[in-house]
């Protein structure tokens, strides 16, 4: 939820719903101080593998709906964000956001491997499946993985 927080931060305070990549890495490392500007860069990296972001002709929009996130006026995001999350790890935090506790979770999605001798990222995407998540995304982004 942080990385989401950090991406609609810069948008929000310029009023607008698509910047320039300079622009929003200004808006993150000079208006906020929350990054250095090769931070920043790197978040942008981040947030666009992830789908938060989106290169467009015209600049970065965001890729999901910005009135779902909401900033505390104390937040100041963790420069782990900067990291690019593993499938699984997506599909974890999608799975507790639904509801599931993280061990259940992590449990259930290890069981599945080793009954189905598949790799973590391929169980944690059949089984966010079966709990009814729409992770289409990261079942392409799983084969692909599987493929390389």
């Amino acid at each position: 939820m942080s990385l989401r927080r950090a991406v609609v931060a810069p948008y929000r305070q310029r009023g607008v719903e698509l910047m320039t990549e300079s622009e929003f890495v200004v808006a993150l490392s000079l208006d906020r101080s929350w990054f250095s500007p090769d931070q920043a860069k790197r978040l942008v990296n981040v947030a666009t593998a992830e789908g938060l972001l989106a290169q467009t002709d015209e600049g970065l929009a965001i890729g999901f709906d910005p009135d779902t996130v909401d900033i505390p006026d104390d937040f100041v995001p963790d420069e782990d964000i900067l990291t690019q999350r593993t499938t699984f790890e997506r599909v974890l935090d999608m799975l507790v956001e639904d509801g599931a506790t993280k061990q259940e979770a992590v449990a259930a999605i290890n069981r599945r491997q080793t009954d189905l001798g598949i790799s973590l990222d391929s169980s944690a995407v059949l089984y966010a499946r079966q709990q009814g998540l729409d992770v289409s995304d990261l079942a392409d982004r799983a084969l692909t993985e599987l493929q390389s």
